[in-house]
């Protein structure tokens, strides 16, 4: 499986929240999404990150490249102060303790 970062600089006070809940609920429909969660920085509420979970790096990539994410986001460009920066991790298996 894969995580997803997402970082987001939102601009003044502008309203994301309609933005996520769009990209949550149209990535629920592509093969491999198995969740997501939002955060908002503490210190700097401009900061909203998206975490997703994916089963696998291609699941991520047909999102990624699907013309209704890229749809979302022109629709979110006025929010946005800069693009949105996308890191992707491998969530490494846990060995046990001895």
């Amino acid at each position: 499986m894969i995580k997803v970062v997402v970082g987001h600089k939102v601009k003044g006070d502008a309203d994301i929240q309609p933005t996520l809940l769009k990209l949550r609920s149209h990535a629920m429909q592509y093969p491999g999404y198995v969740g997501a969660e939002n955060l908002l920085g503490e210190k700097d509420n401009s900061i909203v990150v998206l975490i997703s979970t994916w089963e696998k790096i291609g699941d991520w990539i047909v999102w990624e490249k699907s013309k209704v994410r890229a749809g979302i986001y022109r629709q979110a460009e006025t929010l946005l102060e800069e693009e949105p920066k996308v890191t992707i991790y491998r969530i490494m298996p846990v060995q046990r303790w001895n």
